[in-house]
């Protein structure tokens, strides 16, 4: 018996949608052949669909964004080999719920010799405990296992889980994609068919842009303004645009797309490209990021990758940052994007960041070596007496404020060359000035042993 014929079977199938069902609900996929989307895992030759061909379903993680078809995939997938569906929701379900369905799942096994899917949504908001209860169950083929994640399953889902499951990447609708489900839910009549609505022009490019990529949005929207019309209608931009007032496109606040957009803004400052830096500072306001976030960060890039060869990147990234709490939106907004434009486009290094977490590797890995004495104060007699600062040699009482042969390290130590200035910006006169001050170092040691001279 093939995939197809097991599909076939009266009990693997999905009850009809109800009427009081929401769209998007209605419109889920009962056949794989309907499924839209995720090419690079279900076309010909591809690893799912061969295991699915086989009648050999693997425990799994689907990982991708709101709205890609998660929970459908996971339904389809036990439709294919006629496997009891079992389905958890992770914001709602403890330890308990997860031994209820594998009793049932037991239950399935002995009786029917039928193997379950055990659908876990949001599977990441589970804990570590949690996630422990399936993995006897995983191991010995009681369920198989289906996780849904909006989060990198690397950080959310325990190693022991994640090791007995294979990942699989879900991408974001494709405008064409969104397209064709939108004209499927007002055709068919589990959709809107009944209604005998029409698409204004330019809605379907307005619904396509509102959904961001997210079927499950735009199913959503499709629906909340079909409810503003009678039958037989045109929607139209107007009353779409009633809709969208006030929505917020996809952008996770602490999650992955978080994450990926404020990576995106840094690199591209980094990069040079003060209009890439642009577009993802704006698409993280528009996706309702707080603005003092993207200042400390803005910060953090003036150090990270502008440093000393243009110190004026720091000052201006705090003069955004303060403006944007003093003045608020949108006039902070905009001293923020003065600050993204100018590190964009000003002179770059990485030296200062470079040095200092090479100076911290080698404090992390050498011993507490005790502060020279020489270069200790000493405020009292008795540190006198016991030779604090004995030898120091006061740089300002020096030729050119510089003491030539001092040195300034842990006596155990040699001295270091951590900060290696490149030759761009300012840079390129520090670096100048430190080749000059070695050389004095190099011509001194060789002439005078450290500390002959004393001062003040």
């Amino acid at each position: 018996m093939t995939h197809s014929d097991l599909f076939n079977q009266p009990e693997a199938q999905h009850r009809p949608p109800s009427a009081h069902q929401p769209l998007a609900a209605r419109m889920r996929p009962q056949k794989l052949v309907d499924y839209l989307g995720q090419e690079h895992l279900l076309s010909e030759g591809k690893p799912l669909r061969l295991a699915l061909e086989q009648g050999q379903v693997h425990s799994m993680i689907l990982w991708g964004p709101p709205g890609v078809g998660k929970t459908s995939l996971a339904r389809l997938l036990a439709n294919e080999i006629n496997a009891h569906f079992l389905s958890l929701s992770a914001v709602l379900a403890g330890v308990k719920d997860i031994r209820a369905a594998v009793t049932e799942a037991q239950q399935q096994r002995q009786a029917y010799q039928r193997q379950t899917i055990l659908f876990v949504d949001e599977v990441h908001r589970f804990n570590k405990s949690q996630q422990d209860a399936f993995l006897p169950y995983v191991e010995d083929g009681t369920v198989i296992f289906v996780g849904a994640t909006t989060e990198n399953p690397s950080f959310e889902v325990n190693n022991a889980l994640l090791s007995r499951c294979r990942v699989y990447v879900l991408q974001s609708f494709t405008p064409p994609q969104i397209a064709q489900l939108l004209s499927r839910a007002i055709k068919a009549e589990n959709g809107l068919g009944q209604r005998q609505l029409t698409l204004g022009e330019g809605v379907e490019q307005l619904l396509i842009a509102a959904a961001d990529g997210d079927a499950r949005r735009s199913l959503n929207l499709l629906e909340i303004a079909s409810d503003l019309v009678e039958e037989h209608a045109v929607l139209t931009k107007d009353i779409v645009e009633q809709v969208l007032v006030g929505d917020i496109r996809r952008f996770d606040k602490g999650g992955d797309l978080f994450y990926e957009q404020i990576s995106a803004l840094h690199k591209s400052v980094r990069g040079s490209d003060p209009d890439a830096a642009l577009y993802w500072f704006t698409r993280m306001l528009d996706g309702g990021c707080d603005p003092l976030y993207i200042a400390r960060r803005v910060v953090r890039m003036a150090s990270e990758d502008i440093g000393n060869a243009d110190p004026r990147g720091l000052q201006i990234a705090l003069n955004a940052w303060d403006v944007q709490e003093r003045l608020g939106s949108p006039e902070g907004e905009l001293a923020i994007a003065q600050a993204v434009v100018y590190l964009a486009a000003a002179a770059k290094s990485n030296a200062v960041y470079n040095a200092l977490k090479a100076v911290k590797a080698d404090v992390q890995s050498s011993p507490s070596y005790d502060v020279p004495m020489h270069l200790r104060n000493a405020p009292t007699q008795l540190m006198k007496n016991m030779d604090y600062g004995s030898g120091y040699r006061y740089a300002h009482s020096e030729s050119d404020a510089f003491a030539a042969g001092e040195n300034y390290f842990p006596s155990e130590m040699a001295p270091q060359h951590y900060y290696q200035p490149v030759e761009r910006g300012l840079e390129i006169q520090i670096a100048e000035k430190l080749r000059r001050l070695r050389q004095l170092n190099e011509q001194m040691a060789t002439t005078q042993e450290p500390h002959e001279q004393t001062s003040k």
